[in-house]
């Protein structure tokens, strides 16, 4: 899949910004702060409902407007002509608004899946160096690129962990006589709900790395071919061991009985144990100590985990190499991801940047931003824009051709070329989002009205198998310290 156009309207820096995109490379370059980052981070947010750079949205809506809008038009691949129209409206302090085609969705998240992304940025070195809360966020988010529907599992977890956390807060320092019969059966009840939806969520991260432990040696390996192998560990809070080890042994070769993983059954009974055991030290410190908010990943390279011994050189390569094994494991599951390199090459030296052109040569399409237009290597000269002072322009334009059927309504593209646009006055976003798009184009995809169903583009789910992958993905819970 691939982004044909990309219109903004109060999103960041941007009052109003519309750009034609083409399958292949396309590369954005300009000063530091003229607002590269700021479009491949609104594809970015349509793809996964979140943002690389911040953790709230107030930051993503222009000084002195009260919401923002991105829209993307989303064509399924080079021999699909199938098209969607993608739309969020973020606003902040309240609920964000989604559509597809047109239609309202009843909540934002029925949005995902429709576009899959992987993006790759220098904030992505905390993956490597940072506290286990970035690892979580980073395989959670993968596992909902790969099972959009585990969004509500994550959903539901965090539900179930903010009430029991409050519970536990509440009982803290009452010493025996809180823990009264009923409060007894309510943390049982809560229990309950935890240690199921945290099993599924488990058994999807160790499913997945297992899939993707071969793929990160095999990228670290072209990346920087040195005598170290790159590979991750599952460190859990409810198994025994704490850690279950992900080597470079082929997926297939897991779920066996040489080499098992942990089914959803097992891993309910192990967090149900855990959190009994555990109970009466959660409830001195008022704290959830087991599940998978807890949880870690473990990088190593060799023998020696990465973080703490590792160069700045080495992790920023752990880092790229995780980012091209989640590409390489979206490709494997039949989706042809859109991969996003922000200021990626200002880092590397001359021999690793051929080899990421190398690696990244073939994918459907993938936007770059550079502050040095040099540092891009030539494998990867394709379309570039030159983005500055609110503007996105081609470095050349040539004549525009005619329009094709279906193109977003003169409202939308009055100011823009197939090569290059440039943003304008701010208007009302009330009239940005009323333009209408054609019908025409989706008539061979979408029904005249839609209702904002994925079939056309999202396989149906396969339910989690204890033996393979798992689908669950618990959402980022802020690190919870010792008392």
């Amino acid at each position: 899949m691939f982004v044909t156009h990309l219109s903004l309207a109060d999103f960041r820096s941007y009052a109003l910004a519309e750009v034609s995109l083409t399958p292949g490379v396309t590369v954005f370059t300009g000063a530091n702060g003229q607002g590269k980052t700021n479009l491949v981070e609104a594809v970015e947010f349509l793809a996964t409902l979140g943002s690389h750079r911040v953790a709230s949205e107030a930051p993503l809506v222009r000084a002195g407007a009260s919401r923002s809008i991105v829209r993307a038009r989303v064509q399924a691949g080079l021999e699909d002509p199938r098209n969607l129209v993608l739309e969020i409206e973020i606003i902040p302090g309240r609920a964000n608004k989604a559509a597809l085609n047109r239609a309202p969705l009843r909540r934002p998240r029925d949005l995902l899946g429709a576009l899959r992304v992987v993006l790759f940025s220098p904030e992505d070195l905390a993956i490597v160096k940072g506290d286990p809360s970035e690892r979580r966020r980073f395989i959670d988010e993968l596992l909902v690129a790969r099972w959009p529907r585990l969004a509500g599992v994550r959903a539901d977890y965090d539900r179930v962990l903010k009430q029991r956390s409050t519970l536990l807060k509440s009982l803290s320092g009452r010493g025996p006589r809180g823990l009264t019969e009923e409060v007894e059966f309510t943390l049982e009840v809560w229990d309950g709900q935890l240690a199921a939806l945290g099993a599924e969520l488990v058994a999807a991260r160790l499913a997945t790395l297992a899939e993707l432990a071969p793929l990160l040696a095999s990228a670290y390996a072209d990346i920087a071919p040195t005598n170290s192998e790159a590979g991750v560990e599952y460190k859990s809070s409810a198994l025994s061991s704490g850690v279950v080890e992900l080597d470079d042994e082929p997926a297939a070769a897991r779920g066996t009985a040489e080499n098992p993983l942990p089914t959803v059954t097992e891993l309910t009974q192990l967090l149900t144990t855990s959190l009994r055991e555990r109970r009466g030290e959660e409830i001195a410190r008022g704290l959830c100590l087991v599940g998978p908010h807890r949880d870690d990943l473990t990088l190593t390279l060799g023998d020696l985990p990465t973080k703490g011994y590792a160069s700045h050189g080495e992790s920023w390569s752990t880092a790229l190499a995780l980012r091209l094994a989640s590409f390489a494991l979206l490709r494997a599951d039949g989706v042809e991801p859109v991969l996003i390199l922000d200021d990626v090459f200002a880092e590397l030296d001359e021999s690793r940047r051929a080899r990421l052109a190398e690696l990244v040569g073939d994918a459907e399409q993938v936007l770059i931003t550079a502050a040095v237009a040099a540092d891009v290597p030539a494998a990867l000269q394709g379309k570039r824009f030159l983005v500055s002072d609110g503007s996105v322009l081609a470095d050349a334009q040539p004549k525009a051709p005619e329009a094709p059927q279906g193109e977003f309504p003169p409202a939308l593209s009055e100011a823009r070329s197939t090569e290059g646009v440039r943003s304008r006055q701010a208007r009302p976003a009330d009239r940005w989002i009323k333009a209408e798009v054609s019908r025409g184009e989706f008539s061979q995809s979408v029904p005249e009205e839609p209702r904002g169903e994925f079939s056309q583009t999202v396989p149906e789910e396969v339910a989690l198998r204890p033996s393979r992958r798992a689908a669950a993905t618990p959402s980022e819970e802020p690190e919870q310290r010792d008392a």
